[in-house]
């Protein structure tokens, strides 16, 4: 019998073939949960995509239907509504919302994991594809950035209305969210993805 060489299963002599599926079929299983750190980026990312698609769909509806009736209603709509949305969004394997390092509401404050994420879609702004953290071994994080959208600047531009000014500052007394020019970045959706 001539031996290869290259064969990983060489000196394990008379060992059964099915033995020898079976030892690496297990090895092949193990290893990677050996790592809990590694992952998967490109799956978990469509995972993240997948799960903030309806935040990204409602809230935007939301708007439209504020907008329509004037930029005034819009802040009013937005403020009551938006939260509901984001609520209502999650699902029992994963948690949604959005945040940014320009607050408007106070309860989309960044959580401890998302800050570093943020500083690096501000430092390098020209890196801005979608991001995934392993938050620990039962939970993926995910980002994307959000760009303010040409109508969004009625509320979050350079050049707010009085008026709509006044109704922002009623809602929101500690509001940051202004000075922003459409296409810039304006924060990042959120995802906490189960792995279970």
């Amino acid at each position: 019998m001539s031996v290869n060489r290259l064969d990983p299963l060489v000196g394990w002599g008379n060992t059964p073939p099915m033995w020898r599926v079976a030892l690496l079929a297990s090895v092949i299983l193990v290893l990677p949960a050996c790592d809990k750190n590694r992952i998967n980026e490109s799956y978990w990312r469509d995972r993240g995509a997948e799960a903030v698609m309806p935040l990204k769909k409602n809230l935007k509806r939301a708007l439209v239907k504020g907008l329509e009736e004037g930029p005034v209603e819009a802040v009013t709509a937005c403020q009551a509504v938006a939260p509901a949305v984001t609520q209502g969004a999650g699902s029992q394997i994963a948690k949604v919302g959005r945040t940014s390092h320009k607050l408007r509401n106070p309860d989309n404050a960044p959580k401890l994991w998302m800050q570093p994420l943020l500083e690096g879609y501000l430092t390098s702004p020209d890196q801005m594809e979608p991001r995934v953290v392993v938050l620990d071994e039962n939970t993926v994080g995910y980002v994307e950035p959000i760009y303010l959208q040409p109508m969004c600047v009625t509320c979050h531009g350079t050049a707010i209305a009085p008026e709509v000014q006044k109704r922002i500052d009623e809602l929101y007394p500690a509001d940051r969210a202004t000075g922003f020019e459409s296409g810039r970045f304006r924060g990042i959706l959120w995802a906490e993805l189960s792995r279970n």
